[in-house]
Order: C-alpha cells, then sequence, then structure tokens
C-alpha cells in the first residue's frame, strides 16, 4: 500500500519510517526544504534511539522516500496522515489547527482519487469533523473518508511503542475507510496487539484522557513526596506499596521535579480548555496543571536551602536538562524554570547532557556547557541530578565529591542512596519524598 505522511517531525517521521518497516511504500513530506535534503541525506533531524538506523534501511529497501512536492506523494496513495504540530495557541490554551487545517486543505487541492485522511496529530474533539468540512468545501469532487489516529509514542522508545504498542486507536465512520486502516495495520492484527476501532470523537478523547490521567499519576506521587518529606515516609516505598494493587499499577510513580515534554503539557491544557468550552469543567486536570508548576518550583527552594538561602556566588553543577533521558527534547522541561532560577540568582552553572546541547543553548542562555558530570562538577558548591540519563546512574561519586568545592547533592531522580553518597564524601544530600533514608533505582 502507499502511504504519504505529511510533516517530518518527531510523530510524522516516527510513524512514516515504522509503516515502511510494516512493507508500505511511504513518502513524507514537508515543506522545509533544509529538512528534507538532510532526510535524503541519511540525516535524521531529532534524536530517537534506534530511528537512524531503522530509515537506513527503509530507505535502501526503497519502500521510503521524503519529498517536498505533495502531488507526487499523493499519487496513488490510499492514505495521507496528517502528522503536523498543534501547539498551544498564545492567549488561550487551545490547540492551534493552522497546520492541520492547511494541510486538509492542500490535501483536497492535490488528490485525485479516493483517499482516507487520517489525522495523526493531537486533535481536540471534533477537529475531524471539522477537517471532513474543510476537505468538502475545498474540493467538492473529492472523493474521500476521515480517520483518527492518535499516537501514544514515549520519547526514547517510539520504534517499540509503534511497533509493540499497548493498543492502537482508529476513529472511522466508514466500511470502506476502516478496510483500508485495517490494511496498514495488518502486520499489528496478525501478532494480536490490541486494535480498538471506534468513531472519530472517542479516538480523539482517547489521546487526551489517556495522557490527563498519566500527568495526574505524575502529579499525585510528587504530592505525596512532599507530604513524605513532612511525615518521615518514603516516597519510594509508598509508590512501590501503591505499585503492586493490580488497580493502580507502578507505571508514572516515580517522584521527580515535575512533568515536561511534548504531550503532557500541551494536552493536560487543551483538555481543560475543551471542558470549559463545553461548560464541564476539568476540575482534577486543571488541579493537575497548577500543582505541576508548583512542584517545578518547589525544586529550587529545595536548591536554595542546600546552599544556604543564596545561589549569588556559588557554582552549580546540572546534569541532564532534557525533560526525559533518551531524548534531546527540552520542551516544559523542568530545567527550563530551575536552570534560569540558579542563573538569575546570581550563579554560576555549568551545565552537561548527552542529547540537550542542541536545543539547551538557545533555552538556557548564561550556563556554561560542558561535557561530562566530572568537568561539569569541578569547583562546584552544589551538584543538582535533574535527569536520570544511565551514564549519570553509575558516577564515581567519590571523584565528584573530591574534586568539588563543597560537596553537596541535590538528588531530584532518586537515583542514589543518601548512604552511598555520604561514604562518597558528600557532606549534604538532599532527595525527593524520601523523609528516611531510601534505597537507590
Amino acid at each position: 500500500m502507499k502511504i504519504a505522511v505529511i510533516g517530518t517531525g518527531y510523530v510524522g517521521l516516527v510513524s512514516g519510517v515504522c509503516f515502511s518497516d510494516f512493507g508500505h511504500d511511504v513518502i513524507c513530506v514537508d515543506k522545509d526544504a533544509s529538512k528534507i535534503e538532510k532526510l535524503e541525506n541519511g540525516e535524521v533531524p531529532i534524536f530517537e534511539p534506534g530511528l537512524e538506523t531503522l530509515m537506513a534501511r527503509n530507505v535502501e529497501a526503497g519502500r521510503l522516500s521524503f519529498t517536498l512536492d505533495l502531488e507526487h506523494a499523493l499519487d496513488g496513495a490510499e492514505a495521507v496522515f496528517i502528522a503536523v504540530g498543534t501547539p498551544t495557541r498564545r492567549g488561550d490554551g487551545h490547540a492551534d489547527l493552522t497546520y492541520v487545517m492547511a494541510a486538509a486543505t492542500e490535501i483536497a487541492q492535490t488528490a485525485k482519487d479516493y483517499i482516507v485522511v487520517v489525522t495523526k496529530s493531537t486533535v481536540p474533539v471534533g477537529t475531524n469533523a471539522k477537517v471532513a468540512q474543510v476537505l468538502a468545501e475545498a474540493n467538492p469532487n473529492l472523493e474521500f473518508d476521515v480517520a483518527s489516529n492518535p499516537e501514544f509514542l514515549r520519547e526514547g522508545a517510539a520504534i517499540d511503542d509503534f511497533m509493540k504498542p499497548d493498543r492502537v486507536v482508529v476513529g472511522v465512520e466508514t466500511e470502506r475507510a476502516a478496510k483500508v486502516m485495517s490494511d496498514i495495520y495488518r502486520p499489528l492484527y496478525l501478532r494480536d496487539f490490541p486494535i480498538v476501532t471506534t468513531d472519530l470523537e472517542s479516538a480523539e478523547m482517547i489521546k487526551y484522557a489517556a495522557n490527563a490521567f498519566l500527568a495526574t499519576k505524575i502529579t499525585f506521587i510528587n504530592e505525596i513526596a512532599a507530604l513524605c518529606e513532612k511525615t518521615g515516609a518514603n516516597v519510594k516505598e509508598v509508590s512501590r506499596g501503591m505499585g503492586l494493587d493490580g488497580r493502580i499499577g507502578n507505571k508514572f510513580l516515580h517522584a521527580g521535579p515535575g512533568y515536561g515534554g511534548s504531550c503532557f503539557p500541551i494536552d493536560t491544557m487543551a483538555l481543560a480548555r475543551i471542558g470549559q468550552e463545553h461548560a464541564v469543567p476539568m476540575q482534577i486536570t486543571e488541579a493537575v496543571i497548577k500543582i505541576n508548576e508548583e512542584v517545578k518550583r518547589r525544586m529550587v527552594d529545595k536548591l536554595l536551602d542546600l546552599c544556604g538561602g543564596s545561589f549569588n556566588g556559588k557554582k552549580i553543577a546540572v546534569l541532564g536538562v532534557t525533560f526525559k533521558p533518551n531524548t534531546d527534547d527540552m520542551r516544559d522541561a523542568p530545567s527550563l524554570t530551575i536552570v534560569p532560577a540558579l542563573v538569575g540568582g546570581g550563579a554560576g552553572v555549568t551545565v552537561t547532557d548527552p542529547e540537550g546541547r542542541r536545543e539547551g543553548e538557545a533555552l538556557l542562555p548564561g550556563v556554561t556547557w560542558m561535557d561530562d558530570a566530572y568537568a561539569a562538577a569541578a569547583g562546584a558548591d552544589l551538584v543538582v541530578l535533574l535527569t536520570e540519563w544511565n551514564e549519570f546512574r553509575a558516577l564515581d561519586l567519590g571523584r565528584i565529591a573530591n574534586d568539588m568545592n563543597v560537596a553537596k547533592m541535590a538528588d531530584l531522580r532518586n537515583i542514589y542512596a543518601e548512604t552511598d553518597v555520604r561514604k562518597a564524601g558528600f557532606e549534604a544530600y538532599v532527595s525527593i519524598g524520601r523523609g528516611r533514608e531510601g534505597e537507590a533505582n
């Protein structure tokens, strides 16, 4: 089957590469000539483990290509996936659908034969109905169906998530569209991965509801962590005890400095706005948004206490600035709240991150980038472990403590045990939600 994918950002590129690995003939389209040129040269514009190898394999096999020419991409295609950005609209918190509707208009003006227009971008409930309206108005003679196929890709594990999904959600209105979508995902059907086929609105809502629920779990355990610090409980033990309950599960119950990334902040805000529009306030989601920002600011207070009430004149090393490991994504990362507070308070900040520098240099002005944790921590008064990259999980703590001016650590991911840190020579150590000494991850 021939498939076109509009947009070569994170979702579009991963989806296009994986569809081609299913055996489909995939053409990825983008308006950015420099991006297409890089892709044609085998350069992947994002960091995602395994993506570069998979892309090269399918390009070599002739199943995957890239183009600026939408007409070429749609020629003979049975489905076209819209995978463009839907950023939060300034001023009101809504998802900005400008790019989605522009893509729909161009599809209508370009497509010659029946085609299924599939929205892969995360969009508010009712968007696919609007896409259908735009298509019909732009080309009344075009024969088409619209489908909703939200993505559930975790950055850093996107290939596995696509190839071995918890579920695939497909919203359709006709049997013909359902058949096309079934053919696209046939390799997953054959391996008995769950395929949820439903109506357009339910498919749209599933995406927002799922992400809001996961964000709620993260925020809930961060609130519990704050209470643990006051009561002497250990949030790691609390999380473990909770997670063993099959009704709760252990995922997304790790206390930390707040959630970030490309999905949770945008999707929770959009869901809150959808609720307000329909006079059904999403009060839990609204509280989650508020509390998550408070969690990030609470981390700044922790660091301020370790620095004796002032950052001025202190040298502080920050290990990890991406919102999570195994990605270069800085969107809404806790570092974007914490690091500027350090710099603004007069600290000299050194930063290291395996993949974060490309975006981080523009987003975190006033810091000094270092090649590794040891270089960053040399001469520092405080080291802050902010993103749990694997290379930060087995540091030579004695070496770091010995090279610091004042050996203090803020472990905002609960990676280490306090006994190990203090044995290594650190004079002060704080973590998240461990009122009494806890075990390392």
